[in-house]
């Protein structure tokens, strides 16, 4: 590893003190991100209604765009979410609602879960609530066969990017978890009949045919590109876990989550998420003053993952805790241990 890009140690008290210089909302900004989403939005689905009567190539064509402003709509969703979009909570919650209709996702549930996320995220000993489930070396050698087999089928790539997204967002969202909170489980209710009374609507004026025809390929490809994000943000070589007595929340922001460079276009669409080592040291910081945040503060400025370099993440499933890194399927044969443990 390059000696710029080691990882870093932090001065907490100064790291705070850097991040909060970013975190407050600019309303206008917010408002012109809101309307450059969901206006485009709007509009290429309008345009795919009228695609079907030219060609259905141009209807998928028009659905990988329209699904790159749902991931966009998704980004403003979570900054809502904490609280960064906008400065009162008020509007925060009524936007985080709205937005939540465009990606099926009940506000209050999902912000539940993320929040648990970002105060476990890392930790070996916190796992399983709003992450992408991963297990140690350890633990996999001494699970049954079938549950090897479960957790290699869950990790594959078609299941955890393709079948499990759409899954997840079309049906794991119409329910809510046992010990959910009232507010959780109404924000489970309302978000299904509203979303009953729209996709009604729809079907009432196109066609049941025709809505399937737009809405599934959007779901399709926006679904697995935010799951994708979400993965990399992640499980990636070098990132940080630790037992929860050596676990720190800001080492597991800026070396557990990756600095994901894209494209600037793609950055765009992704509503700058790919700065998500930043984000995860300080989720008040509004998406769109995330590259400011990294541009002007080198210690933030860590070794970033490129598309080239996550598609080699693929293969990682574990957890290695003697090494300290992610290992594939391949690696557990070459890995010596205690059979005892």
């Amino acid at each position: 590893m390059n000696d710029k890009f080691e990882k870093k140690n932090l001065d907490i008290k100064q790291t705070k003190n850097l991040l909060a210089g970013y975190q407050k909302p600019k309303t206008l900004r917010s408002l012109w991100q809101l309307a450059n989403t969901l206006i485009p939005y709007f509009f290429l689905w309008y345009l795919m209604v009228l695609s079907l009567n030219v060609s259905y190539f141009i209807t998928l064509a028009l659905s990988v765009i329209a699904a790159g402003f749902m991931v966009r709509s998704f980004i403003i969703f979570h900054d809502c979410g904490h609280g960064s979009f906008f400065e009162s909570r008020r509007a925060n919650d009524a936007v985080g609602i709205i937005t939540g209709l465009f990606t099926l996702t009940p506000y209050y549930r999902w912000r539940h879960d993320h929040a648990i996320h970002h105060a476990t995220a890392g930790d070996l000993d916190r796992r399983g609530v709003g992450d992408v489930r991963t297990i140690t070396v350890q633990e996999y050698l001494a699970m049954s066969s079938s549950k090897r087999f479960f957790y290699r089928f869950y990790r594959h790539p078609i299941v955890l990017f393709i079948i499990g997204p759409f899954l997840v967002f079309t049906v794991g969202h119409r329910f809510f978890a046992p010990g959910s909170s009232k507010r959780e489980r109404w924000s489970v209710h309302y978000t299904n009949l509203a979303l009953a009374g729209i996709i009604t609507g729809l079907i009432f004026i196109i066609g049941w045919k025709a809505f399937l025809l737009i809405q599934v390929p959007i779901l399709f490809i926006g679904t697995s590109v935010g799951v994708w994000l979400f993965y990399i943000q992640h499980n990636f070589d070098g990132t940080y876990w630790e037992r929860h007595e050596k676990w720190n929340f800001y080492q597991a922001g800026l070396n557990g989550s990756s600095f994901y460079k894209l494209p600037a276009i793609l950055q765009w669409f992704s509503g700058n998420i790919g700065f998500h080592h930043i984000h995860h040291m300080n989720s008040r910081i509004p998406n769109y003053l995330l590259p400011k945040c990294h541009r002007e503060n080198p210690i933030f400025q860590v070794k970033p993952v490129t598309i080239l370099s996550s598609l080699k993440c693929l293969r990682l499933r574990f957890w290695d805790e003697e090494n300290h890194c992610m290992v594939g399927l391949e690696a557990l044969n070459k890995i010596r241990y205690n059979p005892t443990t």
